[in-house]
């Protein structure tokens, strides 16, 4: 085999698809072991791989095998039994696995088979399941043995797609196959007894899908696109299509063809184009080309498979389209010999040229006219250059870089242009053009900026305000304009930075703190923005990186806060340490140690150094009582000059078990609380209880009297019972004790007597004042209630225009016994000669009462 990776093929490694061949570096394939091949077609899949880039290639080996010819009719010793023979035993059996006996009778060697491919049609339209073929064992007839089938399409993915009898060792194929799919199937074949174990050693079987034509022809692309110079020669090229098949390439289900179905127009010949049945290529096969009659041809191209065999074959088509392009006849011009163009920045030129082809006969934009414009001049290379046209015969004039005012003023240049196509044969004129231009350049103002931009400085953190750091200041490249430049604050995110507008000097507006959020990496960043006076004004920014130094500004901390120690000394140790917020050689190793006051600190407790970073606090004495102790720790750090800071922990001293760790009575104990106070605490909760218990029974008691009470009243005497029953509001004096003296008198009623009269419907509210009754006085009147009520009766009476509801009270019955008089003895003091026909007017609430006393002398 061979092979070519583009790359020398270096490293390239070979490998086949059985044990039973190899391939050598050189890529040639041969037996690994004597072997008999049973079959006449061995097909081999050989692969190449290359270790770096780990890229495979495959490729399918077939081998048409030679039978040898045997002499006397014997075969060679060792030689295998060809499956022809078993196949002529029992068409349907496969025997994979034979026994030989020796002479001797005493050993029995097992010979292994190579199957011959199995040939499944695809698209079959079954029955499913459909046998395929049947293997089996000879040892079959000694014991019980059960078959089974592995690989792709048996127990791995796809699932199921051939099974096997475990007792009969049939084997079939469950649905219909698909070439496209999956082209083979790789399956080994395992014989084992009833107990699992292996009888006879695993067989491979393939599985070869035969290809039906079931796919079309599809286009690689639906519309294809060609062109061709005019007056082109008879086999010109022109384009190749291409069309792709699924079906097996190797057989006429996959082999295309190609034919040219239609051409339009058809014009100066209806065959002006053919192609190639295999290839696909398209040429010219007549001439006569010619731009300015048929600029376009629409060609419909058909593919069709079984070799173009159009009565079996499927066919597809597709569209080629060919453009006449146009010839190089006519050498461009410029329409100007001179240009002259003021330039501003970055601005373009346009330069005009005219080819006559483009303008009269030629296409714009093809090759036959495209101009280059090259300057000639030493110096315009590196400033200016051309790209491509925006509309027919310009050429655009770029910048190829950008160009200085201050540098040069003006530029002088001489462009050459020419096609890039040469001139058509038989035309005798030069195919180039030269012009002159002249480029101007304008100033204009151009921002400032910083020589340095990110300028980094190192300084001391906490430098006091008001320091100098630097000066950051900025150029203004526009030399020949009198401009003063300003500096102002962009970024400073910290507000500790000060820049003087005038030079750009910095300082600092506060202390830099290096330990600060603002800092990233021990660097402060902040951005400045310097901006001219011109017009329009232009500004540049630059950012200034302040490296600080770390200095000994910050005293350590303890940690932890808190933590629990038993009240014996044993194994239980507290261990510390200490955080700092400087960087090394402001940090550690730490120094512990305990103050010389209170002198119980250093009496009962005593540090123990284990590093530089770490300690232990544990206890010095032999006991301590269980509770909370602060015990203040004095650590120090190693800058220079060394910072400390006295910590106190808060340490829970605690009863331990036999394990160290402390009880629940002793965590207690070690919150502040003593036997006393528990002792106190549950006396408080019993005393508590007992007294809610006496309040229950308390209440129980009185309402028992209050019931029993209620009983000891005669039902029929009970004022009490009736005012509930009827919904009447109050009760007498049996029941409520009241001071009849509050019942008060008006001192005037003349505010009523002196109304108006008239006649008005009291249901609605009078449209007029309400009546404004006397304030009461303080000290309650000593007038009698009888002419008080009587008072009121008549007003009530004399006044119709008053509502009901201004003057009718409702007095409540006092019971039997009542000091007070019956308000049932009062009569009105109206005469027998009232006018009650203005009850009519009252409304339906009144009407009852106008049926009563306004009936007429009749009634």
């Amino acid at each position: 085999v061979k092979f070519n990776n583009c790359a020398g093929n270096k490293g390239v490694r070979y490998e086949t698809n059985s044990l039973d061949f190899k391939v050598r570096a050189d890529g040639t394939l041969y037996a690994a072991r004597h072997l008999q091949v049973p079959s006449k077609q061995l097909i081999l899949v050989v692969t190449a791989w290359d270790p770096q880039t780990l890229g495979r290639w495959e490729a399918m080996v077939r081998f048409l095998v030679a039978e040898k010819s045997q002499h006397n009719g014997h075969k060679p010793k060792g030689r295998k039994a060809l499956p022809g023979e078993l196949v002529q035993q029992q068409s349907d059996t496969l025997l994979p696995w034979r026994q030989h006996q020796s002479n001797n009778g005493l050993r029995r060697q097992k010979r292994d088979w190579v199957i011959p491919p199995i040939n499944v049609p695809e698209n079959s339209r079954g029955p499913f399941p459909q046998q395929l073929v049947r293997i089996r064992s000879d040892k079959d007839k000694e014991i019980h043995i059960r078959y089974s089938i592995t690989g792709v399409g048996a127990d791995q993915p796809p699932m199921e797609v051939f099974n096997i009898d475990p007792v009969s060792g049939r084997m079939y194929v469950t649905r219909p196959m698909d070439r496209e799919e999956r082209a083979s199937y790789h399956l080994r074949a395992h014989a084992v007894d009833m107990n699992g174990n292996k009888v006879e050693n695993p067989i491979d079987l393939y599985i070869y899908v035969i290809d039906m034509n079931d796919n079309r022809p599809e286009f690689i692309n639906q519309v294809y696109n060609g062109s061709v110079d005019e007056g082109s020669k008879p086999g010109t090229y022109v384009m190749t299509v291409t069309a792709n098949d699924a079906d097996d390439g190797t057989t006429a289900n996959g082999m295309v063809r190609y034919r040219i179905v239609t051409q339009t127009p058809q014009s100066p010949s209806q065959n002006m184009f053919t192609i190639n049945s295999e290839t696909g290529d398209i040429v010219t096969v007549a001439a006569g080309l010619d731009r300015e009659k048929v600029q376009q041809y629409i060609v419909i191209v058909q593919a069709t498979d079984m070799e173009g065999n159009l009565n079996y074959g499927l066919s597809n088509t597709a569209t080629a389209i060919i453009t006449v392009t146009d010839v190089n006849d006519n050498p461009p011009e410029f329409t100007t010999s001179t240009v002259k163009q003021p330039q501003k920045g970055v601005r373009t030129s346009v330069i005009i040229t005219r080819d006559l082809s483009g303008s009269l006969m030629g296409q714009a934009g093809g090759r036959s006219w495209g101009g280059m414009g090259l300057p000639t001049t030493t110096c315009t290379h590196t400033h200016f250059s051309f790209s491509q046209p925006k509309g027919p015969r310009e050429k655009i004039q770029r910048f190829a870089a950008a160009v200085d005012y201050e540098m040069n003023r003006a530029f002088m240049l001489t462009v050459m242009v020419s096609n890039q196509a040469p001139l058509a044969s038989g035309i005798q004129m030069s195919f180039q053009s030269t012009a002159g231009v002249t480029i101007s350049v304008t100033d204009v103002n151009e921002a400032p900026y910083f020589p340095t931009n990110h300028k980094l400085i190192r300084l001391e953190e906490g430098v006091p305000t008001g320091t100098v750091l630097t000066t950051f200041s900025a150029v203004d490249p526009d030399r020949f304009m009198q401009q003063a430049v300003r500096y102002s604050k962009l970024s400073d995110p910290a507000n500790w930075l000060n820049i003087n507008a005038t030079n750009g000097q910095i300082t600092t507006a506060a202390v830099l703190d290096r330990e600060s959020d603002y800092i990233k990496n021990n660097v402060y960043e902040a951005t400045f923005l310097a901006a001219d006076n011109g017009i329009p004004p232009a500004s540049g920014t630059g950012t200034l990186q302040i490296y600080l130094i770390d200095i000994n500004d910050n005293a350590p901390e303890l940690l932890p806060k808190e933590a629990q120690i038993c009240e014996r000394p044993n194994l239980n140790v507290i261990n510390i340490t200490a955080a700092d917020a400087d960087i090394d050689p402001n940090v550690g190793p730490f120094v512990f140690e305990l103050p010389s006051v209170p002198s119980a600190v250093r009496k009962n407790w005593t540090i123990t150094r284990l590093n530089g970073d770490y300690a232990q606090l544990s206890l010095r004495i032999m006991y301590l009582e269980a509770g909370v102790y602060d015990v203040p720790i004095i650590v120090t750090d190693s800058g220079n000059p060394p910072l400390y800071n006295t910590s106190v922990i808060k340490v829970k001293v605690c009863p331990c078990d036999e394990n160290g760790d402390c009880t629940t009575i002793g965590a207690v104990a070690a919150a502040g609380l003593g036997t006393g106070a528990i002792i106190a605490i549950l006396i408080c909760i019993i005393i508590l209880l007992t007294m809610v218990l006496l309040f229950v029974v308390w209440m129980k008691r009185r309402e028992k009297e209050r019931h029993t009470k209620q009983l000891l009243i005669d039902p029929e005497d009970d004022v009490r019972d009736n005012i509930l029953k009827y919904d009447e509001e109050g009760g007498g004096e049996e029941d409520q004790d009241y001071d009849l003296s509050q019942l008060q008198q008006p001192e005037t009623m003349d505010h009523v007597l002196n109304k108006t009269p008239g006649v008005r419907r009291v249901d609605e509210r009078p449209i007029g004042a309400e009546p404004q009754y006397p304030i009461r006085p303080v000290i309650p009147h000593p007038g009698d209630i009888g002419d008080f009520i009587n008072e009121g009766l008549r007003a009530a009476d004399n006044d119709p225009t008053a509502p009901p509801y201004d003057s009718l009270l409702v007095f409540d019955y006092e019971g039997s016994g009542s000091t007070a008089g019956s308000v049932s003895s009062l009569n009105s003091s109206s005469s027998g000669d009232q006018d009650y026909d203005y009850l009519n007017d009252w409304g339906p609430r009144f009407k009852k009462l106008a049926d009563m006393y306004g009936g007429g002398e009749e009634d």
